[in-house]
């Protein structure tokens, strides 16, 4: 898989995970894929101050990219 599809594909997985995160105001950006194995990700709006952003960080977003790009090994949130 090129850079650019495996970019693509973890996009689509945030395109996904978006209308959840948006229907509590909040929403999540890609910043960087790293090496092809580590994806930077940055919360906004409400997902900033959440309590449980660290949960929807591994049990949302990670997961939704992992199932797209199975060869992702980390998922970080840079706030």
């Amino acid at each position: 898989m090129t850079s650019e599809e495996l970019q693509l594909n973890v996009e689509n997985a945030l395109e996904e995970i978006r209308p959840f995160l948006q229907s509590d105001g909040g929403d999540v950006t890609l910043m960087s894929i790293e090496d092809g194995k580590k994806v930077s990700i940055r919360f906004e709006g409400a997902c900033n101050s959440c309590t449980v952003n660290q949960m929807t960080l591994k049990s949302g977003v990670e997961m939704t990219i992992k199932k797209h790009a199975p060869q992702i090994e980390e998922v970080v949130s840079i706030n």
